[in-house]
């Protein structure tokens, strides 16, 4: 919907006047600060559903009334790592008896048969096993490459490949140019969580620097590799440190402009090791309905300037909170996904697979237009009636394509070092 002036003033006049301020600032297109989004976080009342409104008003200026998604696998490919960062349930030690490893042939696999469903993207992430060949995530990528040449590789957080940069003896941009030449189209923009570096040292000891994180992305992005960019929360963070996060992303997207999109993704808490070891006071079981909301309309507001698109996770929320969030600044219902490990590992309860005529049905009940996009946004198809079909949406049965828990019980997938007592 477009705000009518007059009833908008007529809802302003009974807000919170620095709040309305804010607001009217955001609707004028100006740039809202950190300090002025951390306010809009503790919100109520009427000032609450004004958040909204503004998110929604914006979205449409900025997007319109379509929704895109993509056809997407991802293959996460091992879970063998040497972090062991506190909200991660998904990583295996090198010694467990449940760390897995997929060699590169049932990758490409994979990759064939998701391209066969009708993919245009798979999403290669993974763990960080020990001793690894610094030219593994090349050779996966020209692997694909050489037999699914035109899909596309969305691979690798900056996480990795910082690690595999030190683990070739190359620069961090000396390695992206190597994962550009194998077939690399774009970056995750994950292992981001929160990028301030005292709760980094918390929950994730060891973990990639907010530095180096900042250093990957901006090379990437100068050298020609766009990314994502994302942003965990529902922890131990505070409405300013998710504020200036933002604030952060914003002012490298000002510098760069090769973010194609932002992710909020709640904290998943059951399965997480922090949380079920108790390991850090005020540690939150993840957002609840009311911060989600405000998570991504304030998303929204301050990065509307420089980045269209903010994704809902319907991982992350399950498909009816997702859809919701298409009224709070959200215009992208993110991928198929076909297997997901992370955060069903962690404890997300909502599948592994959603077929698009699936989320073409969620997007037409939230009165949008959906449309099926390439990874950098490019659009395939807008879809008018509910007459398409797939071949993703003739899968009568997702089990076929295995999940996570099965996974790490394969024999035939366990991870083997030399370094394994």
């Amino acid at each position: 919907m477009n705000i009518q002036s007059s009833t908008f003033d007529s809802l302003l006049r009974q807000s919170d006047p620095l709040i309305a301020e804010t607001l009217d600032r955001a609707l004028s297109e100006k740039e809202v600060s950190a300090s002025e989004a951390t306010r809009l976080f503790y919100a109520k009342g009427i000032d609450f559903h004004l958040i909204g409104m503004v998110s929604d008003d914006l979205r449409k200026r900025r997007i319109g009334d379509v929704v895109t998604y993509v056809i997407n696998r991802n293959i996460n490919f091992t879970n063998v790592c040497i972090k062991q960062c506190g909200f991660c349930a998904f990583s295996r030690d090198f010694r467990e008896e449940e760390g897995y490893f997929l060699p590169i042939d049932e990758i490409v696999r994979r990759a064939k048969e998701a391209r066969a469903l009708g993919a245009t993207e798979i999403c290669v992430q993974a763990g960080l096993p020990p001793d690894m060949d610094g030219h593994m995530y090349e050779n996966i990528c020209r692997a694909i490459k050489k037999e699914v040449g035109d899909i596309h590789i969305h691979g690798f957080s900056p996480e990795e490949v910082l690690y595999g940069a030190v683990q070739s003896n190359l620069s961090v941009k000396e390695y992206l140019k190597l994962l550009k030449d194998a077939g690399v189209n774009s970056l995750p923009g994950t292992a981001a969580e929160i990028l301030n570096q005292p709760i980094r040292d918390k929950i994730s000891p060891g973990r990639i620097s907010v530095k180096k994180w900042i250093e990957v992305i901006k090379t990437a992005h100068k050298i020609g590799i766009p990314s994502t960019s994302t942003i965990m929360f529902g922890h131990i963070e505070t409405p300013e440190d998710r504020a200036k996060h933002i604030e952060l992303i914003r002012d490298i997207q000002k510098e760069t402009g090769g973010f194609t999109e932002f992710v909020p993704l709640n904290f998943i808490h059951s399965e997480a090791p922090m949380y079920k070891q108790n390991l850090h006071s005020g540690l939150k079981s993840g957002a609840d309905g009311r911060d989600v909301l405000l998570m991504h309309a304030i998303s929204r507001i301050m990065l509307n300037n420089y980045i269209n698109n903010i994704q809902t996770s319907w991982v992350k929320e399950g498909s009816n909170m997702a859809q919701l969030l298409l009224a709070w600044g959200a215009n992208d219902f993110g991928g198929t996904l076909i297997n997901e490990s992370i955060s069903t590992a962690a404890g997300a309860l909502n599948g592994q697979l959603l077929k698009p005529k699936e989320i073409r049905r969620l997007i037409r009940q939230a009165d949008r237009i959906p449309v099926q996009r390439t990874t950098s946004y490019k659009i395939i198809k807008t879809f008018s009636s509910d007459e398409h079909e797939d071949p993703l949406d003739e899968i009568q049965d997702a089990s076929k394509f295995g999940s996570y828990h099965e996974l790490i019980k394969l024999d035939r997938y366990r991870y083997k070092s030399s370094r394994r007592s």
